[in-house]
Parts: structure tokens; C-alpha cells; sequence
């Protein structure tokens, strides 16, 4: 839970660091806080993901044990092949 706060905290400060960049005209202080902001959305984004398919695997178990056999049957085909 602490993670998702931090995520938002990350991306604040990104923003934060980007305007000042474009305010003051460096690039290289727009590009790091463009960078920080897209990382933390996306760290956000997948924690989201992850605990979407957490709850669901948790209602459903055969149903997730059925999913990941199947996407181990794809990998070891597509790695098994020359």
C-alpha cells in the first residue's frame, strides 16, 4: 500500500522536475523529470495489475492454475522449438 503512495510521490515530484526544467530551458532537467513521472506511472500501472490478478487468481484458483498452465505450454513450445 505504501508503494502506490510512493509511486504518486514519484511522479509528483517528476512533474515538478520537468516544469522546472522547461521553466528554466535545461533539457537535461525536463528529460530526468519526464523519465521519474513515466517510470513511477508505470510501476503504478503494474501494482495495479499485479493486485487485480491477485484478487482474481484468489476467487478463482482453477481457473488461474488452468491460465498458467497454458502460458507454460506456450513458452515451452515457443522455447523448445529450432
Amino acid at each position: 500500500m505504501f508503494e502506490k503512495a510512493e509511486d504518486k510521490v514519484n511522479e509528483a515530484t517528476g512533474k515538478a522536475q520537468e516544469l522546472f526544467g522547461r521553466t528554466t530551458n535545461s533539457p537535461d532537467d525536463t528529460v530526468k523529470g519526464m523519465a521519474q513521472k513515466y517510470a513511477s506511472q508505470a510501476s503504478h500501472a503494474t501494482r495495479d495489475a499485479t493486485d487485480t490478478l491477485r484478487d482474481q487468481v484468489s476467487a478463482n484458483p482453477i481457473g488461474g492454475l488452468a491460465i498458467a498452465g497454458a502460458v507454460g505450454i506456450v513458452i515451452g513450445y515457443l522455447l523448445g522449438r529450432k
